[in-house]
């Protein structure tokens, strides 16, 4: 275990938000608040402070409250999914390509299949292509839920379980990204694309350049590389790019080179500089950016049951329903199996298929991400966005219940066999 591993289990309120069930926790919290609110007697306020503009009459700095929560804080989020990324490729499960191509082709399987079971179930019924719009809503897996429930239901389960979940979300995130930056992009303003790579080049010199100063000075990265940062997001905004790409590309520019071992304040430096600002950023993220965004994102007046059967009969709700809850599970098990059977690539024998099909369940948990894409599919606050997130959160419910509950059956079996002395992680996959 790193020392980073190490501290995240310290004392301290940045170490207890480090953690990925404190994360899941926050974002649960967070969207029940919001569903409880909005259908309470202050909905009314609820949606007039999401709605309420904040800012100043300036070019990306007048948002309303739900906007800079999707706009804002969500790029910060995007910035660690990018420091994850960068580290994973260079120095993670993502390095050895072919260790890593199983959950790799799971994970587009895991894209595929959804947005295909969508387009199906809106083109059937195609009362309002429009609806089509909505197909990239259930290709995406929260990585903090998926996480938290593995971690609440798993503790006696495999690690190489977990390494398989953590390749395909974040192959999941990479794959969202491009569609957003792709897809969800509208009146490209070439002027502030050329100008956002100023402040991204001057960013990227400086993380490349003197990654020991910033690690040596925690100061440093507040006060030098996040107002350069911010520039950078404002541009890439204003070039009509969803802003979350600016917090991806800017993680992508930290370096994750070794550097001279030796640790500082209980980080490890020879991870080089992206590890050590995830550590730095993740409180901030798990405590602040992603439940605020979730409490905007989620709350929706669903008007009762009636409400809810009205939200459920929509296709772009029935098509997100079946995309988290059977796509997932076909998308990525499927793809897995074919690879096992027709590649060199093969499934880990620390772990079963019923295992794996757990953790296909799991991947239904769409939360944050296809919140994000609903909003930019039809807008926010629109009837179509309103049954969207009813359909994403029935949808991801559905799968952590069945994946949890199937996870929670295998944990306890892996537990008897622990008791037993048996080596779980060197279990044959019969067993």
């Amino acid at each position: 275990m790193t020392a980073v591993e190490t501290d995240q289990h310290g004392p301290g309120l940045g170490n207890f938000l480090r953690r990925d069930l404190v994360g899941g926790v926050l974002l649960l919290i967070a969207m029940l608040s919001a569903l409880v609110i909005a259908n309470s007697p202050l909905a009314d306020g609820y949606f007039g402070l999401r709605d309420t503009h904040i800012g100043i009459d300036f070019p990306g700095l007048d948002h309303t409250v739900g906007e800079w929560a999707s706009e804002g804080l969500l790029a910060i989020f995007f910035f660690l999914v990018g420091l994850e990324l960068k580290t994973e490729f260079v120095d993670g499960e993502l390095r050895n390509i072919r260790k890593a191509m199983l959950p790799i082709v799971a994970a587009f399987g895991g894209v595929i299949v959804p947005a295909l079971i969508y387009v199906a179930v809106n083109t059937i019924d195609n009362g309002d292509p429009s609806t089509i719009d909505g197909w990239a809503i259930p290709t995406a897996t929260d990585i903090a839920f998926a996480v938290s429930v593995l971690a609440v239901v798993g503790s006696s389960l495999p690690v190489a379980m977990r390494t398989f979940l953590l390749t395909l979300a974040v192959v999941d995130d990479l794959i969202a990204i491009v569609i957003i930056a792709f897809v969800y992009t509208d009146d490209l303003s070439t002027l502030y694309l050329l100008l956002a790579l100023i402040p991204l080049g001057l960013y990227t010199f400086l993380a490349q350049k003197f990654p020991d100063f910033f690690m040596q000075h925690h100061w440093a990265a507040w006060v030098i590389l996040l107002p350069i940062g911010v520039v950078t997001w404002l541009f890439v905004l204003e070039a009509g790019i969803h802003a979350t790409i600016a917090g991806v590309l800017l993680g992508f520019a930290v370096p994750v080179k070794k550097v001279t071992p030796r640790v500082i304040r209980q980080e490890e430096p020879e991870l080089g500089l992206a590890p050590a600002l995830e550590h730095r950023f993740r409180p901030l993220s798990n405590g602040l950016a992603i439940p605020v965004f979730a409490f905007f994102a989620a709350g929706v007046a669903v008007g009762g049951l009636d409400g809810v059967v009205t939200s459920l009969s929509d296709p772009v709700a029935i098509g997100i329903v079946l995309g988290l809850v059977f796509g997932k599970l076909i998308g990525i098990f499927g793809a897995a199996w074919l690879m096992d059977r027709f590649t060199p690539a093969s499934k880990d024998d620390d772990y079963t298929w019923l295992d794996l099909g757990g953790l296909a369940m799991v991947a239904g948990i769409g939360f944050t991400v296809s919140l994000l894409v609903a909003e930019l599919s039809f807008g926010l606050g629109s009837p179509h966005d309103e049954h969207a997130k009813v359909g994403i959160l029935t949808g991801s419910a559905i799968a952590a219940v069945f994946g949890g509950s199937l996870l929670a059956v295998r944990n306890a079996h892996y537990r008897k066999l622990r008791a037993r002395g048996v080596e779980v992680d060197k279990l044959d996959a019969a067993s």
